[in-house]
């Protein structure tokens, strides 16, 4: 008797894992990062707070326009600054990281103090699920 009900323990501590396990997996989902609304509720208010005065609107200071993905992905002077599901390598997050290139280490925003971490990682993470964006400048 002792042996069965240790054996039905048994499963029944794998079928608990098993279900915690699919638990976690669903309720985790989609990377919410990876929606439209993620660019429209999170990025877009901090790339307008701290980058529009000099890469939106009319200004594209140094050839880049930083209110559509195109722009971002056309860059300007520099090349492009974005490029979609690689955060370390997109010229963008590295310049508000304070990590430049060489040639040009100016950090973004420029004689302002850097962006909280909070915000450099909101905007790491949407260019990591692939920069997605609504593509409506007057957002």
């Amino acid at each position: 008797m002792k042996r069965r009900s240790a054996g039905l323990g048994l499963v029944a501590i794998g079928l608990l894992g098993w279900g915690a396990r699919v638990g976690a997996v669903q309720a985790a989902g989609p990377d919410e990062a990876a929606k439209p609304e993620f660019y429209t509720t999170k990025v877009h208010p901090i790339l307008q707070a701290n980058c529009y005065r000099c890469h939106g609107g009319m200004n594209h200071r140094g050839g880049l326009s930083l209110q559509t993905r195109a722009g971002m992905l056309k860059g300007g002077h520099e090349g492009p600054v974005l490029i979609p599901g690689d955060p370390a390598n997109s010229l963008l997050v590295r310049l508000i990281r304070h990590e430049g290139p060489a040639k040009d280490p100016m950090p973004m925003p420029p004689k302002q103090p850097k962006l909280s971490d909070a915000d450099i990682a909101t905007v790491e993470r949407w260019v990591k699920a692939g920069a997605i964006m609504s593509e409506d400048p007057q957002q």
